[in-house]
């Protein structure tokens, strides 16, 4: 019994002294200050993150600002690049012979036509081969002496055509690159030049009075439709080489020679 009356007595006590705690103003004003001081702390970290937030968000803005422009910089380099690929007047021209076509690789065409020159048993006949228009502007104010214009052949079946069949050409373009070079004895260009076309080195008979020179036939040459009747006229004959003053190696006697035209 005696236990139990000090326990209600000590419980009692216990309930009293914890509600002068919670009623004790120095108590309350110590936890509100607590609490305030944590509200301060939260606050400050609040405002240290916005302003990192805003600064990154500037910065983010200021990056998005340069981007736009460079992109615009870009689109409008780009656009001035095409034009200068379809527009530029500094574009190489070069003649494919034995093609009616030009071999693509940024090329456009400007004619295709016939492959001419002088008559090949005629003393100082014109030297060179030129590829003659389909549409010509012809005249008769002359009276006076004259040379001569004659078509070309294959003299031989050795070109993969029967003997007599005539040349056709074609007058191209490159869009891109202004230099032209055809490289004899080579069948693929240096380093930093794109090949056009490639095929085997041609030139008039030795034997023939007329001079003539050298020109690089198409491996892929054609014929003009129509024109296989043998009327001579400028003849392409393949050309060989021969030892002595010709370096032997790396050439070697009586081998034909190949050749490339290439652009850069």
């Amino acid at each position: 019994m005696v236990v139990w009356i000090l326990l209600i007595v000590f419980l009692t006590r216990a309930i009293a002294e914890k509600r002068i705690l919670l009623n004790d103003p120095n108590l309350v004003q110590s936890q509100i200050h607590a609490l305030e001081r944590k509200m301060e702390d939260v606050v400050t970290k609040n405002s240290d993150l916005a302003a990192k937030y805003n600064d990154l968000f500037a910065k983010y803005n200021d990056l998005s600002t340069k981007y736009t422009d460079q992109s615009l910089q870009f689109t409008d380099l780009s656009a001035k690049y095409s034009t200068l690929l379809t527009k530029t007047n500094a574009g190489g021209i070069f003649v494919r012979w034995g093609r009616k076509d030009c071999p693509g690789n940024n090329t456009e065409l400007v004619y295709s036509g016939f492959a001419g020159g002088s008559y090949y048993r005629h003393n100082g006949a014109a030297a060179e081969f030129v590829c003659l228009p389909p549409d010509p502007d012809l005249t008769t104010k002359y009276t006076s002496s004259y040379a001569y214009m004659y078509g070309s052949e294959y003299y031989s079946n050795e070109f993969g055509h029967d003997g007599g069949n005539d040349l056709p050409c074609s007058v191209c373009r490159s869009t891109v690159q202004s230099s032209v070079l055809m490289i004899p004895a080579k069948s693929s260009c240096y380093d930093g030049w794109s090949m056009q076309y490639q095929g085997d080195l041609v030139a008039g008979y030795t034997a023939n009075e007329a001079a003539s020179q050298y020109i690089c036939l198409d491996e892929h040459s054609e014929t003009l439709i129509g024109g296989q009747r043998s009327d001579y006229g400028k003849l392409f004959f393949p050309v060989k080489a021969v030892c002595g003053a010709l370096a032997c190696p790396p050439y070697h006697n009586d081998r034909y020679l190949t050749c490339v035209v290439c652009t850069k």
